[in-house]
């Protein structure tokens, strides 16, 4: 059947976690596909303040995003910027940081063993042989230095991610995202989209393609991807002329920043084989009404896979399936916290809209 199994894989990797600021359930399930390419990230407590969580869908393979998994949340929180409370530059620097550091001999290695083409054992073996001294013993991504070997000339991998992440700070919430993975926030009872699927026909992505030398066919990006944004694929990043976040596909994302007040309740962040099946109001409605009969996050996540799942292989609810609900605590405040909070609510009475490279302050 292709690329589809014969019948779906319905066993799901679930968790469930929080802190004293938010509680967050999460699930992935393979379904009809041949294989599980979609990734995540979960860090309720990123540091004493952040937390971070983050959803990443791959294409042409799993190694991509599995190496956002493992990487992206800590070039977040090592770059300046994180520290002087400049959320959105040092994500922003991140995401475009995945690509640089893919490339060369260490990307090479560190790729094929996530994409288990190689076996851990392997890489150790290729790294002890090939890499400079310095790093055998320090795996630090502050230390990412290019290595010399037989694979220093790698530009990078075909494959690719999706990107979608929520930086929770206090008040602050920051959505970064490059792709069509998704961030809803539901505020009371209205969903919210923080985030905007990145497809080739859309105007502002269309003029970047173009420019850059490339063409939509059949809406995908030169006949191939039906992305116009994303993590990888090396082969839409090759005009030499342009920088990165002009290449025909470009990992640089959209970010969004609102403040949180004591209307929102929860946020979904979601692979695209969620929102194929269920608009974000749909899945709003969906999970409020879970929270009145379900306390375990995970399980109602678990719960939106079975809705969502294709009764045959073809066509909508066959795609990898991934998803993160984080909900939000109340906090006790006085009374003067409330009507300043009442007035933030009353500021996104509509769904905010993702700007090109800019923030959304609402």
């Amino acid at each position: 059947m292709g690329i589809y199994l014969s019948s779906p894989k319905t066993d799901k990797f679930s968790e469930d976690g929080g802190n004293d600021r938010l509680s967050y359930g999460l699930s992935s399930m393979q379904g009809w596909r041949a294989t599980m390419e979609d990734a995540h990230a979960a860090y309720p407590d990123l540091d004493d303040s952040t937390s971070f969580f983050g959803v990443y869908d791959g294409h042409g393979g799993k190694a991509v995003a599995k190496f956002c998994a493992k990487y992206l949340h800590q070039q977040v929180l090592k770059h300046e910027a994180y520290a002087a409370g400049d959320l959105s530059t040092s994500a922003r620097t991140a995401f475009l940081r995945l690509d640089e550091m893919m490339r060369g001999q260490r990307g090479w290695r560190e790729l094929a063993i996530l994409g288990d083409k190689i076996d851990k054992f392997s890489g150790m073996i290729e790294g002890f042989i090939w890499s400079p001294r310095s790093t055998d013993t320090n795996e630090q991504t502050d230390d990412w230095h290019s290595e010399e070997g037989p694979h220093s000339d790698f530009p990078g991998p075909t494959c690719g991610s999706t990107a979608c992440v929520a930086i929770i700070r206090d008040k602050q919430l920051i959505v970064v995202n490059a792709g069509d993975s998704r961030c809803v926030l539901s505020r009371k009872g209205l969903a919210h989209d923080l985030s905007k699927d990145h497809k080739p026909d859309l105007e502002i992505e269309r003029e970047r393609i173009l420019q850059a030398g490339g063409f939509i066919q059949v809406g995908r990006v030169n006949g191939s991807l039906n992305l116009a944004r994303a993590i990888g694929d090396v082969e839409f990043k090759q005009n030499k002329s342009l920088p990165a976040e002009r290449q025909i596909v470009t990992a640089n994302p959209d970010i969004t920043t609102i403040e949180l007040c004591e209307d929102d309740e929860f946020l979904v962040l979601a692979c695209d084989g969620i929102w194929d099946c269920m608009s974000s109001q749909q899945l709003v409605n969906y999970v409020r009404e879970q929270l009145h009969m379900e306390s375990k996050l995970s399980a109602i996540c678990e719960k939106v896979f079975e809705r969502c799942l294709a009764p045959s292989a073809g066509g909508e609810g066959c795609d990898n399936m991934t998803m993160i609900l984080v909900q939000l605590k109340k906090s006790s405040t006085s009374n003067s916290s409330v009507e300043v909070q009442s007035a933030v609510s009353n500021q996104l009475s509509e769904p905010v809209v993702c700007l090109e490279e800019s923030e959304v302050k609402v």
